[in-house]
């Protein structure tokens, strides 16, 4: 093979290999984001139910009854 098209076939594939990382790195990055915002959701789920909850008599609370 000629040097100057192994070359250009290098190069070819070094681009491909820049374009496909690119593209994975961009993807973690969407991931990453998507994650934390179901993380606060549920974060914020789980605050609503126990803020809409009756609270329930604690054992200290339950001494200082008469």
């Amino acid at each position: 093979m000629h040097p100057e098209t192994h070359l250009a076939l290098h190069r070819a594939r070094a681009a491909e290999l820049r374009a496909e990382a690119e593209t994975h790195r961009l993807a973690a990055e969407a991931r990453r984001r998507q994650d934390l915002r179901t993380r606060l959701g549920w974060t914020l789920v789980e605050v609503g139910l126990r803020l809409a909850l009756p609270l329930k008599p604690t054992m200290a609370g339950l001494r200082d009854i008469p």
